[in-house]
């Protein structure tokens, strides 16, 4: 399959339009579309259906789209990477992480990057770990930040000293809100908004003692932000992680949970990754930061 032909039929997804695609890549249309037909004939998949005035892609056509942008952004990455100039440290590092305060600590190291190499870039992903696990697995991200447990025999992991801790976003307003801590009888009765993380929920269901079919959950997010505007229209109490919701001033507050709940930190990459020179500055970095408590695995 040629890359160039890949561009080419991104572009006309983009537009929508052969005519504008072709325009946009100087090329006639007719050269265009024979260059699409031929890529349909090789995969032996209908992967456009021609309107008169407008192209739309057909379920093949929207897979092959997802995984043409995968493919030219690992090569448009690795060339760029190649090309860097022998005297200096620069390109890209990206990483994948859920909505955790621990980003403060990365945010930090490649600060200490930035310093010394200006042309080294950083990208934050945010997702989900099933999110931040595929794309890593794909080659797309550099390392990604998991919270709980882990598989260790899947990934290179470094342990980081953050932990996180969870607890329920409420407005000053609710009955919990006298108490210093909330227990899980306390919210047994009452409308939750649960975070869609499948491994969180797991943990936070054998803290609370009940099956998921036994609590009123009344919405869930991925979004603490989202999640806090739900808790300040009064739909629920949000169950989340501290420090993410900066309540001062504001009508909303955060009680941790009674017994305490929390979460361990990793830095996690692919074993068959080879880094470019700025991932492995980023990497030195974060563990000359977080030395002596910064704990690499294997």
């Amino acid at each position: 399959m040629d890359l160039r032909v890949l561009r080419y039929f991104l572009a006309v997804a983009r537009e929508q339009n052969i005519s504008a695609a072709a325009q946009s890549l100087h090329l006639t249309q007719p050269t265009l579309s024979r260059q699409l037909r031929e890529l349909e004939e090789e995969l032996g998949r209908q992967l456009l259906v021609r309107g008169g005035r407008k192209v739309t892609l057909t379920e093949d056509g929207m897979l092959l789209r997802r995984r043409a942008e995968e493919i030219l952004e690992l090569v448009d990455r690795t060339e760029r990477e190649v090309a860097r100039p022998d005297e200096a440290v620069s390109g890209d590092v990206f990483i994948g992480t859920g909505e955790t305060d621990g980003v403060r600590q990365l945010a930090r190291a490649a600060g200490r990057v930035r310093r010394s190499c200006p042309g080294v870039r950083f990208h934050i992903v945010s997702g989900d770990a099933a999110d931040v696990c595929e794309r890593l697995d794909r080659g797309l991200l550099d390392f990604g930040v998991l919270l709980g447990d882990i598989d260790k025999a899947r990934y290179h992991y470094m342990e980081l000293p953050m932990r996180d801790t969870w607890g329920v976003l409420m407005r000053r307003d609710s009955p919990l809100a006298a108490g210093e801590s909330v227990s899980p009888r306390d919210l047994w009765d009452k409308p939750l908004i649960l975070s869609r993380q499948a491994d969180n929920k797991s943990g936070l269901y054998r803290w609370l003692g009940r099956e998921p079919e036994q609590l009123n959950t009344v919405a869930t997010y991925n979004l603490i932000y989202n999640a806090s505007l739900m808790v300040d229209e009064g739909l629920g109490y949000a169950l989340a992680l501290d420090k993410l919701v900066n309540t001062e001033g504001s009508d909303l507050c955060f009680r941790p949970l009674e017994p305490g709940f929390e979460l361990g930190m990793y830095l996690v990459w692919k074993k068959s990754r080879v880094f470019s020179r700025a991932a492995e500055l980023f990497l030195e970095r974060l563990k000359e930061q977080l030395d002596p408590e910064g704990r690499a695995g294997s």
